[in-house]
């Protein structure tokens, strides 16, 4: 049997619209399932009007009715903007780059409120910034970064926070003055940098020459201290060989004979130097001849066995112990004193050196009679508490016969 044309006709057309009517299902049950991802808001509308805000997850919609408006990110996000040429107060233009860090927190009012919450925080940024830096001069802008970035930022967050999106940070990412005025900035740099440097320069010496001169102070304070202990040391040695003199020649009452001879003896020194011309004769030259005349003519008191003070020759004029031992200090303790003494100045220089000269050094008395004063040295104290002067240079002041 053979269908006719038009049976197969109209099974051709009722197919094609069973398939249409399948898609067209399918398409609605697509568009009626909607999922949201993380982090993103969608704006749905009901015939033409707001309706809700879907959040994550999966929702449906019904079709043909609900419509989606808008889908909103929230997270934080980042837009620089381009170089924005602003006025100083010193009539200076700069070039100010900034970056703005935002976050939309009401997907509706971000919306509804604002047309385009980028390009209005934009110039709202551009306006902000030339009122905030038209009032300060450039190198109050190029050292403010911190005050410019505050101001904007208050502003701003103020401004947008009706359209449902919070300013976390506003931050200037270049400030560019002109080419001459970066020329005379370099300038001012480099002259900053060698006055530092002749500073420094400057200041090393200062302290260089401080140094030495603390230096130089306490080596003469010790030098000044060394050849005090020295002197005293030599004036304690020479009081202590002239009183063993002095004691030697009392205890061994040595003859006018002697002393003559002796004295004839020290004449010749007088005259030692190429440079004297003239020889002085002392006046008691003829009182030396005498006695040593007397001497090897056999004249004079030796004859009768007693000398002038009725004494016998060879004995002392002193009897027993009138004559007092000396009562010098030891040499060795002497010595021991005079270090321990340069020690403590040693070291009074040395903490007045550090201290950096507040204090002077202080003078440290020497043992075995005091300082020295003037030329003369100290001398000793006898056991019964007198203190015997120095005797002349001979002792022949005593014995030399009238």
């Amino acid at each position: 049997m053979i269908e006719s044309p038009t049976i197969a006709a109209n099974q051709f057309i009722l197919y094609l619209v069973l398939a249409l009517v399948a898609l067209f299902v399918v398409v609605t049950l697509v568009r009626a399932v909607r999922i949201v991802p993380q982090a993103v808001a969608i704006i749905v509308e009901r015939l033409g009007r707001y309706s809700r805000t879907m959040d994550a997850g999966l929702h449906l919609l019904i079709p043909f009715v609900d419509r989606v408006r808008a889908s909103v990110d929230l997270r934080e996000q980042v837009v620089s903007f381009p170089p924005q040429p602003v006025i100083t107060s010193d009539n200076l233009v700069v070039s100010i780059d900034t970056v703005i860090y935002f976050q939309v927190t009401e997907p509706r009012s971000a919306v509804y409120e604002i047309a385009n919450y980028i390009q209005g925080i934009e110039q709202l940024t551009v306006t902000t910034l030339r009122n905030v830096v038209g009032s300060m001069d450039l190198e109050q802008t190029l050292t403010s970064r911190d005050q410019i970035n505050g101001q904007l930022r208050g502003v701003l967050d103020e401004a947008t926070g009706r359209w449902g999106v919070r300013v976390n940070r506003v931050e200037l990412k270049s400030i560019d003055p002109p080419q001459s005025i970066q020329g005379s900035m370099e300038q001012q740099m480099r002259a900053e940098r060698d006055r530092r440097a002749a500073i420094l320069t400057a200041e090393g010496v200062k302290q260089s020459a401080i140094l030495t001169a603390e230096g130089e102070k306490q080596s003469a304070i010790l030098r000044a201290e060394g050849n005090a202990q020295a002197a005293i040391l030599n004036a304690e040695g020479e009081a202590r060989a002239i009183l063993q003199v002095f004691d030697a020649i009392h205890r061994g009452d040595a003859d006018p004979k002697l002393l003559a001879y002796q004295y004839l003896q020290m004449l010749p020194e007088i005259a030692q130097t190429e440079s004297n011309k003239v020889w002085f004769i002392p006046t008691e030259f003829t009182a030396a001849l005498n006695a040593v005349s007397k001497g090897f003519t056999g004249g004079g008191d030796g004859e009768s066995g007693v000398t002038s003070s009725g004494r016998p020759p060879g004995t002392s004029p002193l009897k027993g112990d009138e004559l007092p031992p000396a009562a010098l200090t030891d040499p060795a303790q002497a010595l021991a004193e005079a270090r321990r003494d340069s020690e403590a100045a040693a070291k009074d220089a040395t903490s007045a050196g550090t201290l950096g000269g507040g204090t002077r050094a202080r003078g440290v008395t020497p043992s075995g009679g005091g300082a020295p004063q003037g030329s003369g040295a100290p001398a000793p104290a006898s056991d019964d508490g007198g203190s015997p002067q120095a005797p002349p240079a001979t002792g022949a002041g005593e014995s030399q016969p009238s």
